[in-house]
């Protein structure tokens, strides 16, 4: 199997998705579309995995590659391929398949609970995930549900927090991906004033023990998906 990546900051990488596919032969290879670098043939993967950015959907002006990448995306989903997104890239995905995205009514930022629903059985990648699980969050900007897509799991201050279209698009608005070692880079120096849904720096750094069962969540789904 070949998975390719869409990275669009240098410190919001794949992290645990490459880690499985490595210890599976997968192969692996990546864009990062904020240095330029040329967008893959569709024919050259079977699976796409977009990844979050500190950018919104919309940033043509500064972002031209967006539309480029919205294309492939589409083709991707058209082609039958599994195409996975993480928040940016869930925001991608939702787009390209008709749902509007818009801010969302709070900005959630730290560690802070996912409630996933019955529909998640349905699924098959989703079946096995637990009725909660406390994951990362860094987002301001949400979806509505794609026609056609399976709402899957809801925050406190997030109603859309992963969906399924179909049996290989999944759309996922918190971050499963962050291993523990690439959690400061992926913090920054400064986080945003501390708020209802915002958590400070420390405590978000204080709690990396809740980044192994979100593993063994990620593996579970990523397993299903093949």
């Amino acid at each position: 199997m070949r998975l390719h990546y869409l990275q669009h900051g240098p410190t919001e990488g794949p992290g645990m998705i490459t880690e499985w596919a490595a210890e599976h032969g997968h192969a692996i290879s990546g864009t990062h579309l904020y240095r330029g670098e040329t967008l893959p043939a569709l024919d050259s993967f079977d699976w796409l995995v977009i990844m979050g950015g500190p950018m919104n959907i919309y940033e043509y002006r500064n972002h031209p590659w967006l539309k480029g990448e919205k294309n492939l995306i589409s083709e991707a989903i058209e082609g039958g391929k599994t195409v996975i997104g993480v928040c940016l890239g869930a925001q991608l995905i939702a787009d390209v398949l008709g749902a509007k995205i818009y801010q969302n009514p709070e900005i959630e930022i730290g560690w802070f609970p996912v409630r996933f629903l019955d529909a998640r059985k349905s699924v098959q990648a989703f079946s096995e995930f637990p009725s909660e699980l406390t994951s990362l969050h860094w987002h301001g900007d949400t979806f509505d549900l794609p026609p056609g897509a399976i709402h899957l799991a809801e925050s406190e201050a997030c109603k859309h927090q992963a969906f399924a279209f179909g049996d290989k698009v999944i759309g996922l608005q918190f971050h499963i991906e962050v291993p523990e070692e690439e959690l400061p880079a992926f913090i920054g120096d400064t986080v945003p004033e501390k708020a209802a849904y915002i958590q400070s720096r420390e405590e978000i750094l204080a709690c990396t023990q809740k980044i192994q069962p979100i593993r063994a969540v990620l593996r579970t789904m990523l397993d299903r998906l093949m």
